[in-house]
This record gives structure tokens, C-alpha cells and sequence, in this order.
């Protein structure tokens, strides 16, 4: 889907005081309760987080198909992939630093190699957690999860996204990471937009004409990112337009199986890459574009995301700044990587 930067409705969504502002969690609690009313088979385990989780609507609605499994996520995971081998279709809730932080072997050994589709929802992730601080902020999790097989990796960009990313997680084979935000961010997509596992949405496009900059490309550089920070992307996007740099946004919301198609053809398009997410730069999503690209068609990249440290606490959006990853570091990145070309 392709967008014409100057509509009115780009114009509301980069507006910070006009645009909706939620959770991505609350799109997995929404999500939870949708799910359940379409599948009798679809139960929820909760690591004594239901309201942290927003797992508490699908226990209100479905107690009977609703465990409460206590601060036991280890157990949790393995009795989840027990379940799933009897034909449940079991969502497993905690925080991201606990599951799949803290079970990442029960979540390796009895679900993923025991082909289970069991659905994990990692809620608070990122530094946006705020002033939990690093014990509770996973920035390692998306590295933790695309390295094992069997394995679907989500990164939801906003509460909508994140509903749907719940629901159609469903419907797919083998075991699931959903990962979910703690703070309130942008709500900008609908319930039109389109959304499928495994496919990249273009969110952003200003290659409708020959480039300012250039006079040449079509395009400039494309800004890969996922989650909330997909927003930022779009900020960045909006002032690099003005100054005459065209841009293309993918919210790559799938990291894995990653939409190799739609990567490869903005790196041919632009010629140069910045990938986004609030995450470790070494073994995110990243790094799985840059393994995409230098397989098949090597160009500039830079990276915008946690580099080689913890988190720490303070407020969200002071963390989002202080770790390099607002709208101002992507449009760095952006001249960065035009630079190298």
C-alpha cells in the first residue's frame, strides 16, 4: 500500500496531538477475546500478569478456558505444549523478559521442536517500558526468537496491528512470538489497512517522481522498521520529503519468514537502507535484513536501535531519545546511508 505523503489523513497521523494513542498490548487483549469467540479450542495461560498482559477480557469471557499459572512461566510454556498436542491452541501471556526471556529453553524444547503451535505473548518490551528499568526492559528477544526453527516472529507497529497479528496467529503452524508494548504510541493504521503474516506494507512511497537530490533514482534511501517506532519512521520520513530526499517506509512487521521480496526491491529502488527497532541492533531485525541483502544484493545500511547496552529507567519517550531511536536518529541514519552509496 502505497502512500501519498501530502493527504490528509498522513497529515493527522503525524500530528502527535491529533492522532489516537494506545498500547500495542491492548490490540493482544483484543485480539485474545476475538480469537476465542471464533475457536473453542483457543485457551490463554497467564504468568500471574492478566491485567499487565491485558489477558484479563479473555478471562472474564472465558474463565473456563483461562489458567492462571502463577510466576511459573518455565511450567508454563511446557504445560502449554501439552495442550497443544491434545488440539488446543494455547497463548501463553507474561512480560517479554520473562517469556520467552526466562523460558527460552521450555520454549525451544517442548514446543518448538516438538512442532507444537503454541502462540508466546511478550508484552512491555523495548526501553519504552520506562522506569522498570533493564531487568524488565527485553531488547534481546526478537535475536532470541528468529533463531529457532519453527518459529513465527511478530512485531505488531501499533494497537490495530496488534489485534490482527493476535488473531491470525491462529491460523498458522508451528509456535508464534508476539511482541507487545507497555506504552501508549501512535494508533495509525485502520482496520482497512492491509495486514498478512509474512508480507511487508509499504507505508510511505515518495518515488511518484524523479528525486530532488539526485535528479536521477527514484528513490533515496528506504526506512525498514517495526513495532511503534514504525511512527517514527514515518516523522523521519515526512521532514527528509521536505528537504527533497525521497523515502520509502516498510512497516516490516513479520521478522520471520521476512517479506524477502519487498526488502530486495527497496534496496534495488533506493540503493540504500536504514532498518529501525527497539531492540538490540546486533541480532534484530536488522540484522535479518542485512542478511537478506548481502545474500543477494549488498547496498549501504545503518542501523538505528539499542547498541550493545542494557536499558535503563527514566520516561519513555526521554529512553526512545537518550538510545538513539527518535524521528532526529533515523533521519541521521538516512543521510548516513544516502552518503555511502
Amino acid at each position: 500500500m502505497s502512500v501519498n505523503p501530502k493527504s490528509k489523513l498522513v497529515k493527522e497521523v503525524l500530528d502527535l496531538k491529533k492522532v489516537g494513542q494506545a498500547p500495542t498490548r491492548n490490540g493482544y487483549g483484543e485480539g485474545l477475546v476475538e480469537a476465542g469467540r471464533k475457536d473453542k479450542n483457543v485457551v490463554v495461560l497467564c504468568a500471574d500478569l492478566t491485567e499487565s498482559t491485558r489477558s484479563e477480557a479473555f478471562a472474564k469471557e472465558f474463565p473456563e478456558r483461562f489458567v492462571q499459572m502463577g510466576v511459573a512461566e518455565q511450567n508454563m510454556a511446557s504445560v502449554a505444549s501439552g495442550m497443544a498436542a491434545v488440539g488446543k491452541i494455547p497463548f501463553i501471556s507474561s512480560y517479554a523478559m520473562f517469556s520467552p526471556g526466562r523460558n527460552w529453553e521450555q520454549i525451544r524444547t517442548t514446543i518448538c521442536y516438538n512442532e507444537r503451535h503454541v502462540i508466546i505473548g511478550g508484552a512491555h518490551a523495548g526501553v519504552s517500558v520506562g522506569p522498570d528499568g533493564a531487568t524488565h526492559q527485553a531488547i534481546e528477544d526478537i535475536a532470541i526468537t528468529r533463531v529457532l526453527p519453527n518459529m513465527t516472529v511478530i512485531v505488531p507497529c501499533d494497537a490495530v496491528e496488534a489485534k490482527k497479528a493476535t488473531v491470525a496467529s491462529v491460523g498458522l503452524k508451528g509456535a508464534v512470538y508476539l511482541r507487545f508494548a507497555r506504552e501508549k504510541t501512535p494508533v495509525f493504521t485502520t482496520d482497512k489497512t492491509p495486514f498478512k503474516v509474512g508480507r511487508a506494507e509499504i507505508l510511505w512511497d515518495s518515488s511518484g517522481s524523479p528525486s530532488l537530490r539526485s535528479g536521477r533514482s527514484r528513490l533515496d534511501v528506504a526506512v525498514i522498521a517495526c513495532g511503534p517506532l514504525v511512527h517514527n519512521a514515518l516523522l523521519a520520513a515526512a521532514d527528509l520529503e521536505k528537504k527533497g530526499i525521497k523515502v520509502r517506509v516498510i512497516n516490516n512487521h513479520t521478522i520471520k519468514p521476512m517479506d524477502e521480496k519487498t526488502i530486495l526491491k527497496a534496496a534495488k529502488d533506493a540503493g540504500a537502507l536504514v532498518t529501525v527497532e527497539e531492540h538490540q541492533i546486533n541480532g534484530g531485525m536488522g540484522s535479518a535484513v542485512a542478511e537478506i541483502i548481502t545474500r543477494n544484493y549488498p547496498v549501504p545500511i545503518e542501523f538505528v536501535g539499542v547498541k550493545n547496552r542494557f536499558g535503563e529507567s527514566g520516561e519513555p519517550t526521554e529512553l526512545i531519545e537518550h538510545f538513539g531511536m527518535s524521528s532526529k536518529h533515523i533521519i541521521e541514519a538516512a543521510r548516513r546511508a544516502i552518503k555511502r552509496k
